[in-house]
């Protein structure tokens, strides 16, 4: 076990290792094109029709970007009817209300589920379960030793025929 965890973490180190040096490759590849430009030039350098060039400089990909209302005038907001409001004491009211009303459910259904008809309910109904079960593992025991019994009563019967003939 201790091997397998040895093994695991040497090669996530080699992995991070590769990673660590591809990352130092990228950014030294990017080091030349930041120092020699500033914003204002990379903003003018980059092409107006949405053509980017990858790192690989062999091919062109041609993105189009859609921004939605960009540059465009804000719509009018439609006339929507007031939200209706309640004054703050009949709020605080209403909250309050279903604050207990929630309340005393819960400790309702608390009071139920512990209440000792529930309690002896369930544990009656475990005590089948269990008995139902120790039922089915003594069938199964049964069965196991019925085909292993009849296995060997064949490997015995084999055995003396195997013994007759070579007699």
């Amino acid at each position: 076990m201790v091997w397998v965890l040895l093994v695991v973490t040497g090669v996530l180190a080699v992995m991070v290792g590769v990673l660590a040096r591809r990352v130092h490759r990228l950014e030294q590849r990017l080091e030349p094109r930041r120092s020699s430009s500033s914003d204002a030039k990379v903003r003018s350098e980059q092409p107006a029709d949405g053509t980017f060039a990858t790192f690989d400089a062999s091919r062109a990909v041609t993105t189009e970007f859609v921004i939605t209302r960009v540059g465009e005038p804000e719509p009018e907001p439609e006339a929507a009817e007031p939200v209706p409001t309640v004054p703050a004491p009949v709020f605080a009211d209403l909250l309050l209300k279903e604050t207990v009303v929630q309340t005393a459910s819960l400790f309702q259904g608390l009071r139920r589920a512990l209440a000792p008809e529930t309690r002896n309910r369930i544990r009656f109904h475990m005590r089948q379960e269990v008995k139902r079960s120790r039922k089915q593992r003594r069938a199964e025991i049964r069965e196991a030793r019925r085909e292993w019994a009849a296995r060997q009563r064949a490997a015995m019967a084999a055995e003396q025929r195997a013994e007759g003939s070579a007699a």
